[in-house]
């Protein structure tokens, strides 16, 4: 039986300069759609499919990037470059090309996936009417690409799940052999557990074996219960504790920069006496590992245990505000036409 999260005061959302970039973006990326197109890009803010997200290459709905043309993918991209900072944009572009060398590794090492590696199987829809005060938002997804955001009374902006993964997480053919995805998340992270004491990582490592995959996977409610607890805040040095906040801010600035001070401000409010940091498998590189940041609040999640331990899988996911449930909560509670 799993406890129910705590209830945690909505994060701080309001971001209108975001809103008004994400509301521009999007329109500007229905308007160079033609009918059809628009049709299989849009759908209801109401109902399941908003909640619809995936990290592995299966098939999704809404429009597909080689179905579109370049005018069009340069718009749908310019929609989803609205969501992220600088950092986050070069990352996400990053994990997309890495479809192509994808591909060349499995074709050079017979080892060729049921999947098309391709930059082109990102999915793009819009949710809801872009502008206004009715709740909107926008997805972009395919393989390791999971990017959800709502918007809610023309100024507020939740955008969790936030999920980047790579495959490779070390290039290992080519021009580009040595290139390294996500390498701060692997890094930063090893060096905190390789930073503790006999008797702190005897709490802190909670397995000498890592998961397949991250716990909470691609379901729609992120469990706290699902990872484990690992060793608490307190615990831990100045110093450590210090790394494991770089850490996390790390995570929280792939987002647009007005957006993740909102969220990190939030952060900050709640407080971080009560993180703990789990770890899972060897601390040398190249073995399989798994590390989870939990708060009361929200949670961090990564693993990189598939493909001889070269496939890296990363969330931050927030208990109350995935979705935007929370200030979406609020929103229809005080709105007048939704008593």
């Amino acid at each position: 039986m799993t406890s129910s999260p705590e209830t945690i005061p909505p994060a701080p959302s309001a971001a209108p300069d975001a809103v008004k970039r994400m509301t521009g973006a999007a329109n500007a990326f229905l308007n160079t759609l033609d009918a059809n197109q628009r049709s299989t890009a849009s759908f209801p803010f109401e109902g399941d499919e908003r909640y619809e997200w995936a990290y592995t290459p299966i098939d999704r709905n809404g429009l597909l990037i080689s179905d579109m043309t370049a005018e069009q993918r340069d718009a749908a991209f310019a929609m989803m470059e609205t969501a992220y900072s600088d950092r986050g944009k070069k990352t996400a572009h990053q994990i997309i090309e890495l479809e192509t060398l994808l591909g060349e590794y499995e074709a050079l090492t017979n080892n060729v996936s049921r999947w098309e590696r391709s930059p082109a199987r990102y999915w793009f829809s819009v949710f809801g009417t872009p502008g206004g005060s009715e709740p909107w938002g926008f997805r972009a997804g395919g393989h390791h690409i999971g990017l959800s955001t709502t918007i809610v009374n023309g100024e507020l902006v939740a955008y969790n799940p936030l999920f980047f993964g790579s495959n490779p997480a070390t290039v290992q053919h080519g021009p580009h052999e040595g290139m390294r995805t996500l390498a701060e998340e692997e890094d930063w992270a090893r060096a905190l557990v390789r930073s503790m004491s006999a008797e702190q990582k005897q709490v802190a490592i909670v397995d000498p074996v890592a998961p397949d995959d991250i716990l909470t996977a691609n379901f729609r409610v992120a469990d706290p219960d699902a990872v484990p607890q690992g060793i608490g805040f307190s615990a831990l040095s100045d110093s450590q504790r210090e790394s494991l906040v770089k850490l996390v801010k790390f995570y929280v600035e792939r987002a647009a920069d007005d957006i993740a001070a909102n969220y990190w401000r939030h952060i900050e409010s709640v407080g971080m006496d009560r993180w703990t940091f789990a770890w899972a498998g060897p601390e040398e590189p190249q073995q399989g590992h798994y590390y989870a940041i939990k708060a009361p609040n929200f949670m961090v999640e990564y693993d990189n245990t598939q493909n001889g331990a070269n496939h890296i899988h990363s969330v931050l996911r927030d208990y109350g505000n995935d979705w935007g449930e929370d200030i979406l909560a609020a929103h229809y509670r005080n709105a007048d036409h939704h008593h």
